[in-house]
């Protein structure tokens, strides 16, 4: 399907910013499976899918889900779980059928045609995209601090409060992927809306014929993920879904909540700060329940949030691409450097002195760690098709240094300063170079073997990593009190 659009696809790889092809490797922002694409392959008779499309679901770069059936705008849009597995797999076949036989439309041939817009040097687009990572890691880091504080109360139901960070980032992660009108002018021309609205015009017209509605459901469903590759490019999408719902959501946290369940370290907000003595058989459900609760919960949030998008889609504001263009970027740009600079001066000059462990600590160490998933993300997840190697490498490694952390602020080492600092690594680099919400927008992208075996994995070896760093110092001399009580 996307032959039917040469001059997009060169757009979404290049585009007005003069995008490196390496941002295609970036998981953030995949669509969502319908549910016609999470069965196994070996259950699914294979003459439903074609081979291209399976290829794309792997690597999540045109994946985009068909989430209604109807493009009208004036209809109501159906929930995205009441497609059936028999109409998707039959939606599928249609559409690869018209691609392989149907004649090309006018409609295609009137996409290929558009000029493309100017593009502005590498370098401007490298500096938009790295301030924007810069200042949504610093306010990813606020909000789930924030809510974080919120959430930690006595009597509160689930102790391990990150958990709302991680449900909160995930479903604003799956809005952004499912959404189709914030970026809208994509590179200054609204290729899928042009698309939308010529099938409604022809519809009107009252052109008839199964060959006909065929190619027009082919064309739409190659504009939508067109429309995904270009959107992908974007600086300021990149940093809202790279780095606000990445900054936003933790996966270092996460794991170790899970080690401090099974060691029986979890404490209860207004609880005495040492648990009582369980059996093991306990500590093993504790574990279960922390893991169950946050993957659930996250990929729930994933599916609200794309729920959302669907339903506000006709009230949804697009960003003017001017606007984008000529104001929002710069000021990214002022603001992101401006941000972490004022950061780093509050640390060395505090109004108050507890004001670094609680914040500007984590704020300082924040766009280290987003920047450093960005590159690991656009260097490694395009070498294994069912595997991102990015995000797990990212996930992995700020485990290990959050579990290295949390063993030198407990010791204790270097005083007050040094416990905040500590504690800044744990919350601002290790914070943001983790993240939940790329991780389940991946597992839900991924086919159901490779999907478990992604996720499976990289619990297992995170938390094996934090048995071996966090286990050995307690099992041994055991955690000392923090002289920062953040």
């Amino acid at each position: 399907m996307a032959s039917n659009f040469p001059d997009q696809n060169r757009r979404s790889s290049a585009g007005a910013y003069n995008t490196p092809q390496a941002h295609a490797e970036i998981n953030n922002g995949k669509g969502l499976p319908t549910s016609g694409e999470y069965p196994n392959n070996d259950v699914v008779d294979g003459s439903a899918q074609s081979p291209p499309q399976s290829k794309r679901c792997d690597r999540g770069t045109y994946n985009v889900p068909q989430d209604y059936s109807d493009l009208n705008e004036t209809r109501s849009v159906p929930a995205l779980e009441t497609l059936s597995l028999e109409s998707t797999h039959e939606q599928s076949r249609r559409q690869s059928n018209a691609v392989r036989h149907g004649p090309r439309d006018q409609e295609s041939e009137s996409l290929s045609r558009e000029t493309e817009p100017k593009k502005t040097s590498k370098l401007l687009t490298g500096l938009y995209t790295h301030s924007y990572l810069v200042l949504f890691a610093i306010l990813g880091t606020l909000a789930r601090l924030g809510l974080t504080a919120l959430t930690r109360y006595s009597g509160t139901p689930v102790i391990f409060n990150t958990i709302w960070a991680n449900f909160t980032g995930s479903l604003v992660m799956g809005f952004l992927a499912e959404d189709r009108k914030l970026f809208l002018n994509e590179w200054g021309t609204p290729t899928y809306d042009d698309a939308i609205k010529r099938t409604k015009q022809k519809r009107g017209e009252g052109e008839v014929g199964s060959g006909s509605s065929q190619q027009k459901e082919v064309d739409l469903e190659a504009a939508k993920r067109a429309h995904l590759a270009t959107k992908k490019t974007i600086p300021l999408y990149i940093g809202l879904a790279t780095g606000f719902c990445g900054s936003f959501t933790t996966f270092s946290s996460f794991v170790r909540d899970i080690f401090l369940a099974l060691s029986n370290e979890l404490t209860t907000p207004g609880w005495p700060e040492s648990p009582t003595r369980r059996n093991g058989g306990y500590s093993f459900m504790a574990m279960l329940a922390v893991i169950i609760t946050t993957v659930s919960l996250s990929l729930s949030g994933l599916f609200v949030g794309s729920h959302l998008a669907v339903g506000l889609e006709r009230i949804t504001p697009s960003v003017p691409f001017s606007l984008s263009r000529r104001v929002l970027d710069p000021l990214g740009v002022l603001l992101g450097w401006g941000c972490w600079l004022g950061a780093i001066l509050l640390a060395i000059f505090p109004p108050h002195e507890a004001w670094r462990g609680q914040a500007i600590f984590a704020l300082v160490f924040a766009p280290l760690g987003c920047l450093l998933r960005f590159y690991l993300s656009l260097h490694l997840n395009g070498k294994m098709a069912t595997f991102p190697v990015g995000t797990f490498s990212a996930n992995v490694l700020g485990t290990a240094v959050l579990g290295m952390a949390w063993d030198l602020a407990h010791v204790p080492l270097g005083g007050i300063i040094g416990c905040q600092v500590l504690q800044g690594i744990e919350d601002g680099f290790c914070g943001c170079l983790t993240t939940i919400s790329t991780w389940v927008s991946e597992l839900a992208g991924l086919r159901r073997r490779s999907s478990w075996v992604y996720g499976t994995t990289s619990i297992v070896v995170s938390l094996a990593l934090m048995i071996a760093i966090m286990g050995g110092l307690q099992w041994s001399d055991g955690y000392s009190k923090l002289l920062c009580k953040v």
